[in-house]
């Protein structure tokens, strides 16, 4: 799928928000659910019947921080092929309140985003690297980005969720 995983679609929805402090790189294997206490989490909610799994997200730095370079790492699995008209719904929402709602065109945003894989994407292991600027405006919330990815005949390709936290830590000083 253009940008497997949706990574496309992970790393535009972080240019609608993300970022805090510390340097550290973490990989988070699958977590069964979004953690509240982490400063950022994911979840793969799809079925036997999705066609893309996610194995695992990595992001550098971790936590990202506001202002710089996110590198997203998505390991994954395509149990069938992906093919141009694949789309995602996408929601980022801070709260209950929602700062996007949006369809994007998978194939279209990874060409747009010069994505080392493209549509056509075949069956197998994947594995997508993808750096995106996060704004330094972004504020301190917390925010949850749904994911639901469909292919042309509105199958279910993919369901993700991650939560991304960038309100200030305890012991912390004005870190925005």
């Amino acid at each position: 799928m253009a940008r497997f995983g949706l990574i496309l679609l992970f790393a535009a929805a972080l240019g609608y928000a993300a970022a805090s402090p510390v340097d550290e790189q973490q990989v988070l294997n699958n977590p069964s659910s979004l953690a509240p206490s982490k400063d950022w989490d994911w979840t793969d909610c799809g079925s036997d019947t999705h066609i893309v799994r996610i194995n695992s997200i990595e992001v550098s730095p971790d936590p990202p921080k506001r202002g710089e370079d996110l590198t997203i790492t998505v390991k994954g699995d395509a149990k069938d092929q992906v093919k141009d008209g694949a789309y995602a719904d996408v929601t980022v929402k801070v709260g209950v309140i929602k700062l996007l709602q949006k369809e994007f065109d998978v194939c279209e945003e990874a060409e747009k985003a010069n994505a080392s894989i493209r549509c056509p994407v075949e069956k197998g292991h994947h594995e997508v690297t993808q750096t995106v600027a996060l704004p330094k405006e972004i504020p301190p919330a917390q925010f949850k980005v749904n994911i639901r990815g469909y292919t042309e005949e509105d199958e279910d390709l993919l369901c993700m969720d991650l939560m991304m936290d960038f309100r200030p830590k305890r012991g912390s000083f004005l870190q925005w």
